[in-house]
């Protein structure tokens, strides 16, 4: 794992209020997000973060507690 599970659950958090501030952004700029296309949005952040974090860091292939 690459990060901490307490790191993780932070940025997890975190990714609410920065979706919640770019849809006002982008709202200023005359795109408007559905409340769905937020959350589709949301999913795919949150799924990519998830895939980062587990991805096995320098390429080793066993858990690194196995040894």
């Amino acid at each position: 794992m690459r990060t901490s599970k307490g790191t993780l659950l932070v940025v997890f958090a975190l990714t609410l209020p920065f979706l919640v501030e770019l849809r006002t952004v982008l709202a200023w700029v005359n795109v408007e997000l559905t409340v769905l296309e937020s959350v589709g949005i949301a999913l795919a952040i949150l799924l990519a973060l998830l895939a980062w974090a587990m991805w096995p860091q320098n390429g080793e292939t066993s858990p690194s507690g196995s040894r």
